[in-house]
């Protein structure tokens, strides 16, 4: 029986071998290594199958370093164990696929009992082929940012069972694109890929679209009609925009997720059709449930696998490889040869916080190539004007205003002399204090994402979290 390897990278001399004296007692092989370049160089070189990971090293912040961690040779699991315990990096750490999140000092018996975990979780997986990486197929899917990563990690799992998948994400993020590369990969991938568009199903009609009907069920059948149930037989039925489905119709839908059988309207007997579900939508879906406008026992029928798309403005670096590919494709179906980008063009861009994502992107992209006609490079003026005129606003709406910015100064440096004033809570006080750090981060480098990173020693991740928790975008 071969021995696990577990490797600790944390720049804390005690801790390390601390655990590995732990380790030892329990028979187990452990390298250790005190910064991220040293912990990736043995990732890279020798297999392992679990890594403690701190969040704070001298050469990075580890939760940045997880798509690299887990994509390295051996795939290895990830417990994060840290000084200090932050939820915004502890909800990081979790979507970006760790085992567990630990804050010093743990317990032995807590990181022995979870590092067995990780290992069973492990062997079993390996033991069923899960241990390499899958191959896709991701023709027309775009994106290197960690987010993207591991959506692709998602699709790669469930591209191999028959487990229903609910997409979510914002309009525009390509929900649709996305089911279609889980069939593409599926051993489905020879049968129909169907499409419902909820939004589209009226209440009179959406059960013979839906299930069919015979001859004469009512004016108009003039003879009998496969619905698109029936049509998705041996394929992936994909409900676009799910959180649109009638009320009416929800309870009927989750009989045939049941059964796999339905009725036609105006028939007797029962059919079936083989099919596998994937639903995607733009809505809170829990939100609706509490509102009582979608039923429960469906929701947790189509969220089996759960893909979040991220919105486009959460990941920069996946602007330039998206507009290389739409440009390279527009270019094609032009007939021209492909064109270059200038500097410019991509600095607007980024200034750009793009709320209709990649639908949106491509679209600009297109009116930036049309009004560029014969010139080989894209400069920032070949953009739309519209589009021009809303990153001109956004950044000067950045900008905060000279009267809230000395109030707050005043407000802090009371605060810091000692001045008597009415203190808040510090949980609101931090709050106040971290937003306004991060308006004037933003208006010191004029948005500039690693002017902003290097000033403040945040990682992307964390500041992206940042953002996101005080309700704030580039």
């Amino acid at each position: 029986m071969t021995v696990p390897t577990i490797l600790v990278i944390d720049d804390d001399v005690q801790v390390c071998e601390t655990i590995a004296s732990l380790l030892a007692r329990l028979r187990y092989a452990c390298e250790t290594a005190h910064s991220l370049e040293q912990g990736l160089a043995i990732l890279e070189t020798a297999p392992v199958d679990v890594v403690f990971l701190d969040v704070r090293l001298p050469d990075g912040n580890g939760i940045d370093a997880l798509p690299r961690i887990r994509q390295a040779p051996s795939h290895p699991e990830v417990i994060i164990l840290t000084g200090e315990g932050d939820p915004d990096d502890a909800e990081l750490a979790i979507q970006g696929g760790v085992w567990d999140y630990l804050v010093k000092p743990t317990p032995i018996k807590q990181t022995t009992l979870t590092l067995a975990r990780a290992l069973q979780y492990r062997a079993e997986k390996l033991s069923k082929g899960g241990g390499g990486t899958v191959a896709l197929d991701l023709d027309g899917v775009v994106g290197i940012s960690p987010s993207m990563r591991q959506c692709f990690d998602l699709v790669a799992n469930a591209a191999t069972t028959e487990a229903n998948v609910l997409v979510t994400g914002e309009t525009g993020t390509g929900k649709e694109l996305l089911a279609r590369t889980i069939h593409r990969n599926s051993p489905r991938r020879n049968g129909p890929f169907v499409v419902v568009d909820c939004a589209a199903l009226t209440e009179s009609l959406v059960e013979s679209t839906l299930f069919g009907h015979k001859r004469g069920a009512f004016t108009g059948a003039q003879q009998d009609r496969d619905g698109l149930v029936k049509l998705a037989d041996g394929g992936t039925l994909f409900l676009d925009e799910v959180g649109e489905m009638p009320l009416a119709i929800q309870r009927a839908f989750l009989r045939i997720l049941q059964e796999r059988s339905f009725r036609p309207v105006g028939g007797t007997q029962e059919i079936r059709s083989d099919f596998r579900l994937i639903s995607a939508t733009n809505r809170d879906l829990d939100a609706m449930v509490e509102r009582g406008e979608f039923r429960k026992d469906l929701l947790f029928r189509l969220n089996t696998v759960h893909v979040e798309l991220p919105p486009l403005r959460t990941r920069p670096e996946d602007l330039k490889p998206l507009a290389i590919f739409h440009m390279n494709r527009l270019a094609e179906q032009y007939g021209v040869p492909a064109k270059g980008f200038a500097t410019d063009f991509f600095q607007q861009l980024a200034q750009y916080d793009w709320p209709g994502n990649v639908r949106e992107f491509f679209n600009v992209l297109e009116r930036s190539f049309v009004i560029s006609g014969l010139e080989g490079v894209l400069y920032a003026m070949h953009l739309p004007q519209d589009v021009r005129i809303k990153i001109t606003r956004a950044s000067l709406a950045r900008s905060p205003q000279t009267a809230d910015h000395e109030e707050a100064s005043v407000k802090l440096h009371d605060v810091t002399e000692g001045t008597s004033v009415s203190l808040p809570p510090l949980k609101s006080f931090k709050r106040l204090m971290e937003k306004r750090y991060l308006e004037l981060l933003i208006a010191q480098t004029e948005g500039s994402l690693q002017e902003m990173l290097d000033i403040s020693g945040l990682s992307r991740s964390h500041f992206y979290a940042l953002l996101k928790k005080n309700n704030m975008t580039l």
